[in-house]
């Protein structure tokens, strides 16, 4: 992988991580048309997943701040229930990784069959979170955070957008918009930042002769940047609740990805 390639890896990572159209399925596509290995390139996946988690603690700084705030005063309170949610939320994630961890990256390479498949699931996801319209919550309950993170563990498919899939799943339970967007960003920090230090701890974060030092520079940078742009985009489109034309999207792309199969 060039720098070049990896550049618009970087971007693309960055910008599908938030929107809710797949960053993994999109990162095969993108990876299938350079002829990249971007997924099996452990050194590059950890550098661009670590961009998008900074991109998204700069954008909840304030609210992070406060949560750990809250933690600190070592109390009972709106902080630390809303942490117990987000601990309660990475159960199924950590039960999947743990378990079923061979098995998912062995669906990783089974080619962009899979990818468009899911990408249809994700399209009709999203359908169907725009037209229903539940009743309204006025908080995530522990029983939605356990759910809406049986979702993410689900999303770890390649093609099933994992914030599509999460925002999705809050919206049918009847949470607000901007509480789902939130809560789903959020809950993604630990699970991926535990997952690169399990995997630099087990020596897989070296180098590569497939890829240089520049390039991993250059595709942590496009994807920080991107993210940054797209979480920012994507608060404000799931306020207007707009996922609907992400569904089109996802359609779309799924009939290339079974079209290249």
């Amino acid at each position: 992988m060039n720098w070049f390639e990896a550049l618009i890896l970087g971007i693309v990572q960055g910008i599908t991580e938030f929107l809710p159209i797949s960053s993994s399925g999109h990162l095969q596509i993108g990876a299938a048309l350079f002829g990249a290995d971007a997924t099996e390139n452990m050194s590059f996946a950890i550098a661009v997943h670590a961009a998008t988690v900074l991109s998204t603690i700069v954008v909840f700084w304030k609210i992070i701040k406060k949560i750990f705030t809250g933690l600190f005063k070592l109390k009972w309170n709106a902080e630390t229930e809303y942490t117990a949610k987000l601990v309660i939320s990475m159960i199924p994630v950590a039960v999947a990784g743990i378990f079923f961890k061979d098995k998912i990256e062995a669906i990783f390479s089974s080619g962009l069959l899979i990818v468009g498949i899911c990408l249809f699931i994700t399209a009709i996801l999203l359908t169907f979170s725009y037209y229903f319209k539940p009743h309204a919550k006025n908080s995530i309950s522990f029983i939605d955070a356990f759910i809406i993170g049986a979702a993410q563990a689900i999303a770890v498919l390649p093609g099933l957008s994992r914030s599509g899939s999460t925002i999705a799943t809050g919206l049918l339970l009847g949470n607000k918009k901007e509480d789902v967007a939130q809560f789903s960003f959020l809950m993604v920090l630990i699970p991926i930042i535990g997952e690169a230090l399990l995997d630099l701890f087990k020596g897989e974060f070296t180098g590569s002769a497939s890829i240089s030092n520049i390039a991993l520079i250059v595709g942590f940078l496009s994807a920080f940047v991107s993210g940054l742009f797209a979480c920012t985009l994507m608060l404000n489109i799931v306020r207007r609740g707009k996922l609907v034309w992400f569904a089109v999207y996802c359609a779309v792309a799924g009939t290339v990805a079974v079209i290249f199969s």
